[in-house]
């Protein structure tokens, strides 16, 4: 599965909120200040290129809707992260994440717990 670029994850994260619309419906969820209708098209059309959204024609308008579920693009954006950035090693990713400043003690307690369910599930 190909990575977005920030601009469409944008796109999709509304297409995945909104679950179908028009590229008018799609702008009037972006924050202020809001893109051109023009660019959000032309997004638009990139990711049905990509695959990740497909449309129903209404006439010459597209009602879009996304094919690429968000959690199989989640799936796939953290195994490449994953792989990129710690060797694919979750060890490596948890110890890096442990060990930031910004991880308190109730949250470690939280993954402890978690991985202790995981380990008894197992």
């Amino acid at each position: 599965m190909k990575e977005l670029t920030k601009a469409e994850e944008q796109v999709m994260q509304i297409l995945w909120k909104i679950e179908q619309g028009f590229v008018k419906d799609i702008v009037e969820y972006f924050p202020e200040p809001k893109p051109a209708y023009n660019t959000v098209s032309t997004i638009v059309r990139i990711l049905e290129k990509k695959n990740f959204v497909s449309y129903r024609a209404f006439g010459n308008t597209h009602q879009y809707f996304p094919v690429v579920s968000k959690d199989d693009y989640k799936k796939a954006f953290f195994n490449n992260f994953l792989k990129n950035y710690f060797s694919n090693s979750f060890t490596q990713m948890v110890s890096f994440f442990t060990n930031n400043d910004d991880v308190d003690a109730r949250e470690l307690e939280e993954l402890k717990n978690i991985i202790d369910k995981e380990i008894k599930k197992q």
